[in-house]
């Protein structure tokens, strides 16, 4: 049985209805003509209807009873988060190193179970100390169940307090971390380095909110340079945070001193990407016996466009699995003046370079044709234009096929003894310090 609504003139009217066969069809049979709809709402006829039936069905029953506010409040409680990030928690060494670092304070809460459930609440939603402080009613945090937002405040403040060498809480606790795993992995071999910027709006953020180039395209608002190194395993060993205007070219060498002195890490070969390669940055590397894989700026510079590029030695294929199919690199090195460079070629990307290429120069010529005044703005119009005679742009082919021979490459400059090869994959790690950010 069910209610059915049929409009007559300007009403609606209800009926009781039911479901049965006549005549080998089935037929709706109107048991109870109930009256107006908006009589019948009006009169509560239904309500005690359905109040009526109720009492014959326990599920209607509890449903009754919640909405007549008969049934006691219930609080649930999420238990899943900890579950899964409470022994990770542990077994990184995150509630020891915690735990051992606040032994000599005279804090009047726990700590660590402050700094852990800030961590856990920025795992699974993300957000401020104040709405962590109300997530963390919903949640089930063993140790947690006492701390509020003032905890919170405080267990932040505590990991920016700054000692008398100028070390920070939050660097003591990367290198208890690091500490905790050492015995069982021994020292670290290789250490990936790669920054991005964060750009935030609002006031705050004196001292690192700073204007710079942005790598988000948000350079009219104030960011600041996060930077992380990974070891072979992409576990985090450190991470730094500068003031937004801090060019990369300067925060390689700081990096491998921290790493140096705090870490103990003095053999390790440095990753790093093209912006930070400097030939002060190389000289001091050197000077240290440091041995490096860097990214080269190819198309600033010289050595790269007046020698390698032209050197057509054998190149030697390499195939590297990737989720959807592979991607196909073709491998050379060659040395100039004691400096080793290896040569890569994506075949894929040098295909999507010369597409792109063809639509701009496409574009350019499109424009020419309405008149050159407005490409004077654009930068990637300028680098394929001449002024011949200083009369009005022309397109400088020879700059169009000049640019063509980048087209899928990237080179690297390295003082280790490993082959090309190697070097190569070693380099292409630093795609796990994106993935990082991400």
């Amino acid at each position: 049985m069910f209610v059915r609504v049929k409009k007559i003139g300007a009403y609606e009217y209800l009926y009781l209805v039911e479901n049965a066969r006549e005549g080998g069809r089935h037929v709706q049979r109107v048991i109870k003509a109930l009256g107006r709809r908006d009589e019948v709402e009006a009169s509560g006829l239904i309500d005690g209807l359905i109040a009526s039936a109720a009492r014959h069905s326990r599920r209607s029953i509890v449903l009754s009873s919640f909405y007549r506010g008969q049934l006691p409040e219930l609080h649930r409680l999420s238990i899943g988060p900890d579950l899964v990030f409470g022994r990770l928690w542990a077994e990184t060494g995150c509630r020891n190193a915690l735990k051992s670092l606040v032994a000599d304070r005279r804090f009047f809460f726990d700590v660590e179970r402050a700094v852990y459930l800030t961590v856990l609440h920025r795992l699974m939603i993300s957000g401020s100390d104040r709405h962590a402080n109300d997530w963390c009613s919903r949640v089930r945090v063993p140790g947690a169940e006492g701390l509020d937002l003032d905890h919170a405040y405080k267990a932040m403040a505590w990991l920016g307090e700054v000692d008398a060498a100028g070390r920070s809480t939050a660097e003591a606790v990367e290198e208890a971390l690091y500490r905790h795993r050492q015995p069982l992995f021994g020292a670290v071999s290789i250490a990936f380095l790669d920054t991005t910027t964060l750009w935030f709006e609002g006031a705050g953020g004196e001292s690192l909110g700073q204007y710079g180039h942005s790598k988000d395209y948000r350079g009219h608002l104030k960011q600041v340079v996060l930077g992380i190194v990974l070891d072979d395993a992409d576990r985090p060993i450190a991470s730094f945070l500068m003031p937004g205007n801090t060019a990369d070219v300067t925060l390689l060498l700081p990096v491998v001193k921290r790493l140096r002195e705090r870490f103990g890490i003095r053999e390790a070969c440095i990753v790093a990407d093209r912006g930070m390669i400097s030939a002060d940055t190389i000289a001091a590397l050197e000077a240290e016996k440091i041995e490096y894989i860097l990214g080269v700026r190819e198309r600033t510079s010289r050595e790269v466009r007046a020698e390698i590029i032209e050197d057509d030695d054998l190149a030697v294929p390499l195939l590297i699995p990737r989720q959807k199919g592979e991607t196909e690199l073709a491998v050379r090195e060659t040395t100039i003046a004691g400096r080793r460079y290896v040569i890569c070629r994506n075949a894929e990307e040098a295909k999507k370079d010369a597409a792109a290429r063809a639509e701009l120069v496409a574009g350019l010529e499109r424009k020419l044709a309405q008149g050159d005044k407005a490409l004077v703005a654009n930068k990637g119009f300028r680098r394929f234009l001449k002024t011949p005679e200083g009369d009005g742009f022309v397109i400088d082919r020879a700059k169009v096929e000049a640019d063509a021979r980048f087209d899928g490459l990237f080179v690297l400059r390295t003082n280790t003894k490993i082959a090309a090869l190697q070097v190569v994959l070693r380099y292409r790690n630093l795609l796990a310090v994106e993935d990082a950010f991400k």
